[in-house]
């Protein structure tokens, strides 16, 4: 598995050393302003497309061993952390965005599943791996409405 050294992978169960924590911390806040910046003015189909780029261009990783679900997961439990400290918006889709950007960078493939109930009118979004989710998936009366 070829990796850029300026990313942070957490692709396994270790606790991560002081340096790459905030580097990995500081990629979130980043990765949202820029998530907030793109849905100023978009629909989250067209934001999707603007924040995964070029399809392959952001590829910097081969996944082969199975290891990028723990990775995902990894990277999931980095952004909710990161972002319910902040005093903005940073509800399921903006973090599913966020999560969604960084996966895309490492070359990790996701979707995007956006679900909405109708009594009472509800939305949800998360972000599958492999089909399974990595944010919190909706509670049971959810119907799934949009994948990207």
């Amino acid at each position: 598995m070829a990796v850029n050294i300026d990313l942070v992978t957490p692709a396994n169960l270790d606790r991560l050393k002081p340096l790459p924590r905030v580097r990995l911390a500081w990629e979130v806040l980043v990765t949202y302003v820029r998530v907030r910046w793109v849905m100023r003015d978009e629909d989250a189909a067209r934001a999707v497309g603007r924040l995964r780029g070029r399809p392959g261009g952001n590829t910097v990783a081969t996944w082969n061993d199975g290891s990028e679900l723990l990775a995902a997961w990894r990277l999931s439990r980095a952004v909710v952390n990161v972002l319910e400290r902040l005093p903005s918006d940073s509800r399921c889709l903006y973090r599913s965005l966020t999560l969604l950007t960084m996966l895309q960078r490492r070359g990790i493939a996701q979707t995007l599943v956006i679900a909405v109930a109708a009594r009472p009118f509800a939305a949800h979004a998360w972000v599958e791996v492999g089909g399974e989710a990595v944010l919190p998936d909706a509670e049971p009366g959810y119907e799934r409405l949009l994948e990207l």
